[in-house]
């Protein structure tokens, strides 16, 4: 890498001299070989640095700026053949001709360059086929990647269309399976396992995208341009990338929201079959958890730790970060009674300020 980096070095500083050198035997300025040779060496600098500048732009948007600047100055000698009634002895109507001359160019130079990903094989091809139903794009974003359920969605088929994979997620990915620290490394790995279990299913259509916005430096706000760009959905579980896109007018997916929507219901009044794990916070509580990881937070239940009980469940609070379930737990041996049978549900208790915490 170095010695590759220390030739462009080379080649560039060379192709200023020569640039230094032809000017001073044309002479295109007068006054003598000084101030020939320092325009010289100006323009082969900027030369230089318009390289450097257009090496993180995608080929694909170059031809597209080469391609808008050709059809804007074809349009621009058109424009300006097609007036040769026009008074060319006029200021006004000489400045109109160079008007059009560079205004059409500059214009289709930005827009060629701004819409050069249509210039990709697959968009082109896209161009040429016949109408239908448009591809659906899901994109996927790292956090989703490395927390693996997205892989078992998957699996069930629930997730039709394409999958799109950027290459930037791919690189981030790489970056965080390559970390010194072991947890990072592990999560990282696990990332790229679950991609390669995506890839090798079958019927699913999965797409590698090189795509990229090197004026956007956030992973997050690529995601975003990027399903603007297809336009698609992007598939995270990543609260903050979910509001972002969602005030950016970007459709979202969120996996937390599908496990939160497909947890079971209860209601109050109803028997629970629970295993009480932990104490409580509160006075006599005990704490337990369904299958789903939901906690269910029980009255009267913290000598029955390390045991399975039948407990009625009083009220149901639905938050953002998920759901708490609240019960009571009726001691037939305290009431001297058999556990009774639910009757009319009832009241529907307050959580006290630190419920949320009840399992810590």
């Amino acid at each position: 890498m170095g010695v590759v980096m220390a030739w462009f070095i080379i080649a560039r500083l060379l192709f200023v001299a020569a640039v230094a050198f032809s000017a001073i035997q044309l002479q295109p300025l007068s006054g003598g070989a000084l101030p020939n040779l320092e325009f010289g060496s100006f323009m082969g600098a900027l030369i230089v640095a318009l390289e450097i500048r257009l090496k993180d732009i995608s080929v694909t948007h170059m031809i597209g700026a080469l391609l808008g600047g050709a059809v804007g100055l074809a349009a621009a000698k058109t424009i300006g053949g097609a007036m040769y009634w026009a008074n060319i002895g006029d200021g006004r109507v000489v400045f109109l001709h160079s008007l059009i001359l560079l205004g059409l160019p500059y214009i289709g130079l930005v827009m060629g360059a701004r819409n050069g990903e249509w210039l990709q094989p697959g968009n082109i091809a896209n161009v040429f086929r016949s109408a239908g139903p448009g591809r659906r794009y899901k994109i996927l974003d790292t956090s989703v990647i490395i927390d693996g359920r997205i892989a078992d969605i998957c699996e069930t088929g629930f997730m039709d269309g394409t999958l799109v994979i950027p290459q930037f997620v791919l690189k981030e990915l790489q970056l965080v399976a390559d970390s010194s620290d072991s947890m990072k490394r592990n999560r990282g790995r696990r990332g790229l396992d679950i991609l390669q279990k995506i890839q090798k299913m079958s019927g699913l259509d999965v797409a590698i995208s090189d795509v990229d916005f090197p004026e956007v430096r956030e992973v997050d706000l690529k995601l975003i341009e990027l399903a603007r760009t297809l336009p698609g959905k992007i598939v995270t579980n990543d609260f903050n990338l979910n509001k972002v896109a969602q005030l950016r007018g970007v459709e979202v997916l969120n996996i937390n929201e599908l496990a939160n929507s497909l947890k079971p219901v209860v209601l109050p009044g109803e028997l629970m079959r629970v295993f009480v794990l932990k104490e409580g916070k509160e006075y006599n509580q005990g704490v337990a958890y369904l299958d789903d990881g939901t906690m269910v937070v029980v009255d009267n239940a913290r000598k029955m730790i390390g045991k399975t009980i039948d407990v009625v469940v009083t009220s149901v609070l639905q938050t953002t970060a998920g759901k708490m379930i609240f019960g009571r737990f009726i001691d037939a041996t305290t009431t001297g009674q058999a556990t009774p049978a639910p009757g009319p549900a009832p009241a529907v208790r307050s959580m006290p300020p630190d419920a949320a915490a009840a399992g810590k």
